[in-house]
């Protein structure tokens, strides 16, 4: 199965303006960066974002997709399943959050803002996804 030329694809991580502008001063910054969607519960659920090498990726771990011009968006197995109904929005929040993301200390924070996706949007996620499968 191929994906329509004229079908949009659905991406499942986007990511504000804001955000793009913040993931684009730390790449200024600190050169190849990735993110990683931690699952802590309430505040510990934050998109963590890490200077390439820092943090390792492992057979444990799936990228949901990539936002801001090409930058790598993990999660866990168990997090990926856990969020497969969902839209993944990157957003920033004024305030340090306390953790060990590249943006700490600089007056900002990421969040993670979550959509359920409709019928007809989760069944074209599908469908992309099978043909990326079908075609691998």
């Amino acid at each position: 199965m191929t994906q329509d030329v004229n079908t949009p694809v659905i991406e499942r991580v986007v990511a504000t303006d804001a955000a793009v502008a913040r993931i684009d001063k730390l790449r200024q910054e600190h050169g190849k960066i990735f993110f990683y969607q931690s699952h802590g519960c309430c505040e510990g659920s934050m998109p963590m974002c890490f200077v390439e090498g820092e943090m390792g990726i492992n057979a444990g771990d799936v990228q949901l997709g990539s936002i801001a011009g090409g930058v790598p968006f993990y999660a866990s197995v168990g997090q990926n399943e856990y969020l497969q109904g969902l839209e993944l929005t990157i957003d920033v929040m004024p305030g340090n959050a306390g953790t060990f993301s590249l943006e700490d200390g600089c007056g900002e924070h990421f969040v993670t803002r979550l959509r359920l996706w409709t019928d007809e949007e989760a069944n074209a996620l599908q469908a992309q996804t099978d043909s990326r499968k079908s075609a691998a």
